[in-house]
């Protein structure tokens, strides 16, 4: 029996250690340029809509959303944008699912992202998003690094776009050791790039960070349905093995080889 164990690596699609993603809030007109920036460097990231703020010329309009998002992920942001952790608990409940079930007869697919308004949760929220339907919720503070989220539910991004985003990039595209899993997160509201009259920083970042091969680009939803897929992963307790459940296909390293594991197939490692 070989009885010699392997270095075995989760990794990104097409065995890649990098993700980029981003993330903006409340659906401003502002948003129609910025899909633009992302769609012309192949840059994906989630928009996080309020359906119940429609009546807001300042919005984009709900006949939009689907063709204007169609690259991209859309996910709740309540439907009125209240301080949900000063709401009654059953008022949370409404917000998130009403705004749920207007996205969804909109865009024709589930909706189970989130950017808590204002930054409001508790723990009593997060308790209750899986009984919502959400997988994933996004906080305001930054952790200013490219680390994987430990709590989906607490999902904290790397910068805001005001703060060091050029340089951020630079730091991330230098990064090199893949025996990391390594993710920049952005998050932002595009009418601020009006009101600070900085687009060039967007334009700049957009044009340096495209087009990449060692990077994913991806929504928030696609990296924790990816993630959530590679713990699937069923292995022998010898390594030599691996059944993937799943739909989707999951990459792994196994001593620096890059393998692909297709949904439903047993491999040999």
């Amino acid at each position: 029996m070989d009885t010699k164990m392997k270095n075995i690596y989760t990794c990104f699609p097409g065995g890649r250690h990098k993700v980029l993603t981003m993330s903006y809030d409340d659906g401003r007109e502002e948003d129609r340029r910025l899909v633009e920036l992302f769609d012309q460097n192949g840059i994906r990231g989630t928009f996080n809509l309020n359906a119940g703020l429609r009546d807001d010329p300042r919005r984009i309009p709900q006949s939009e959303y689907v063709e204007l998002y169609k690259n991209h992920e859309i996910a709740s942001h309540t439907y009125l944008h209240p301080t949900i952790a000063r709401c009654p608990i059953e008022q949370v409940a409404q917000q998130i699912l009403q705004d749920r079930r207007e996205l969804e007869a909109i865009c024709g697919k589930p909706v189970r992202g989130l950017a808590y308004p204002n930054g409001s949760t508790s723990g009593r929220i997060r308790e209750l998003l899986p009984l919502l339907g959400i997988r994933y919720a996004r906080v305001v503070p930054t952790a200013g690094g490219f680390a994987m989220p430990e709590d989906y539910y607490l999902w904290s991004g790397t910068c805001h776009h005001n703060d060091r985003l050029l340089e951020r990039g630079r730091d991330f595209l230098d990064l090199f050791k893949t025996q990391y899993l390594y993710m920049m997160y952005v998050w932002g509201h595009s009418y601020e790039f009006t009101t600070y009259d900085n687009w060039q920083v967007m334009e700049d970042f957009c044009a340096m960070m495209g087009g990449h091969e060692d990077i994913w680009y991806a929504t928030n939803i696609e990296i924790v349905d990816y993630m959530d897929a590679a713990e699937r992963l069923q292995f022998t307790a010898a390594g030599d093995k691996v059944y993937n459940p799943s739909a989707q296909s999951i990459w792994i390293e196994v001593d620096k080889e890059k393998l692909e594991i297709p949904g439903g197939a047993l491999v040999t490692l």
